[in-house]
């Protein structure tokens, strides 16, 4: 899941589509001195996306040197990555650098944090997140976020089955979409069929026409575990995911009903980590 050179490229050519100007215009014996710039963090973080900043170091011209690997967590305080090289050479890799570890850091930080919390209710629970990523950044998210211990739920259209109501709406009654469904699933040779349903007694029958897995939408815990119930005693292959409106506030209640796996979008907005830098001429 690492990152290009060619997708490295693009971002840093977003900030520096041609030169630092501000450094440019310091003396050239200025510009010249050798000097380090030491990343670290100002909170406890889970690291990810260290390789690619250090990449982004190298591609600008610096010497980058670190010694833990995405998805390590660290103290606060700690120093964990190290550019060195010329001052102009520096200041272009600086903010770049720092600010894709910002994001990458905050988001691994709050998925490991999730991560823990519902572990301490249901240790067998996943936490998936949606494909509500941003627009142009799926990749870099999605790297982000495994490296803290979650998946995708789908990364696109073309890997998964999931029928929502606007699947059931093109049949012309439910009679006609419940009477479909033993064709879909046999078609399903390779995947599951995962059916999205908002009601517990739409997720029973569901279940009882084969569905491998049901997405229960914006349902109550309270009735989430009676489905739960319901399926380890009628149906215990079949898997129970929930979704909509799931965040590390409710996470913890949500995992404890038993479900097999929590779908969130919750974790791409988590923010950015503190982090700050040492700038040290030699």
């Amino acid at each position: 899941m690492r990152l290009s050179d060619h997708e490295l490229w693009e971002y840093i050519r977003e900030d520096i589509p041609y030169f630092d100007l501000t450094t440019h215009l310091l003396d050239p014996e200025v510009q010249n001195k050798q000097a380090i710039l030491k990343i670290k963090t100002r909170e406890d973080i889970v690291v990810a996306c260290i390789e690619e900043a250090a990449r982004i170091g190298e591609l600008l011209g610096c010497t980058a040197t670190y010694n833990i690997n995405s998805g390590t967590l660290i103290k606060e305080g700690s120093s964990f990555l190290e550019l060195q090289g010329d001052a102009k050479t520096l200041h272009q890799a600086w903010r770049v650098t720092q600010i894709l570890l910002e994001y990458s850091c905050g988001m691994a930080t709050a998925a490991y944090k999730m991560v823990q919390d519902i572990r301490e209710v249901n240790d067998t629970c996943e936490i998936f997140v949606t494909r509500k990523s941003f627009p142009f950044a799926k990749r870099f998210v999605m790297r982000s976020l495994v490296c803290a211990g979650v998946l995708p739920h789908r990364l696109g259209l073309s890997e998964s089955v999931l029928i929502f109501d606007n699947h059931r709406a093109l049949y012309n009654t439910p009679d006609e979409f419940e009477a479909a469904i033993p064709k879909i699933k046999e078609r399903c040779v390779e995947k599951k069929l995962v059916i999205e349903s908002d009601s517990l007694e739409d997720a029973q029958k569901m279940l009882s026409l084969g569905a491998d897995v049901i997405q229960m939408d914006k349902i109550t815990p309270k009735l989430l575990q009676q489905l739960v119930e319901h399926k380890n005693e009628h149906y215990p292959q079949a898997k129970i995911i929930a979704a909509g409106g799931i965040n590390k506030k409710n996470a913890k209640e949500y995992a404890a009903t038993g479900i097999n796996a929590i779908v969130t979008s919750s974790l791409y907005s988590a923010g950015l980590c503190d982090l700050t830098s040492d700038f040290t001429t030699l």
